[in-house]
């Protein structure tokens, strides 16, 4: 089941997030966090407007979240957002990502979005085939931007426009 993210999921949004910060480079956080300090984060989005948060359940546990936010703080980026998903590691591949995105954007549908970006952490396979699937074309790498485990991380971004046929123009 997707829905819009409670009070009562923020635990559980934590710790899928925090599995992520202490095992992976997909997020460079650095350190696990604690629910009361996601308390703001959680508090950036809305069960309407552009700014989202859904979570996927099954059988009443949370198996993974899906996020648009702000992308940049100008104003004349507010129809941009930044979309990300997290999915709980019991649950990879079996298509919570997919249904998760595809409730987002479909909650997104009449909201004043018109670009959609991410970033993606290299290398990250799953994530860059989920991205693709959905429509998103690499834009650009910025090299060794992120420094975690001692090394330092690429990060892929990707954009795609919320509406087919409204891409954003290409003017390299």
């Amino acid at each position: 089941m997707i829905r819009p993210a409670t009070l009562d999921d923020l635990p559980a949004l934590t710790e899928v997030y925090n599995h992520y910060v202490v095992n992976t480079a997909i997020t460079f956080d650095l350190r696990p966090f604690t629910a009361v300090e996601r308390r703001s984060w959680f508090d950036d989005h809305r069960t309407g407007g552009r700014h989202r948060l859904l979570v996927a359940a099954e059988e009443g546990r949370l198996v993974g979240y899906a996020s648009t936010s702000r992308w940049r703080p100008k104003a004349a980026y507010d129809t941009t957002v930044e979309s990300t998903v997290y999915v709980h590691p019991d649950a990879v591949g079996r298509g919570v990502g997919t249904a998760l995105y595809s409730a987002l954007f479909e909650a997104l549908s009449e909201e004043d979005v018109h670009a959609i970006v991410a970033g993606i952490s290299l290398p990250n396979p799953g994530s860059v085939a989920l991205h693709e699937r959905f429509g998103f074309s690499r834009v650009g790498v910025f090299g060794d931007v992120g420094r975690k485990f001692d090394r330092y991380w690429d990060v892929a971004w990707y954009q795609r426009a919320l509406r087919p046929g409204s891409e954003p123009a290409r003017r390299d």
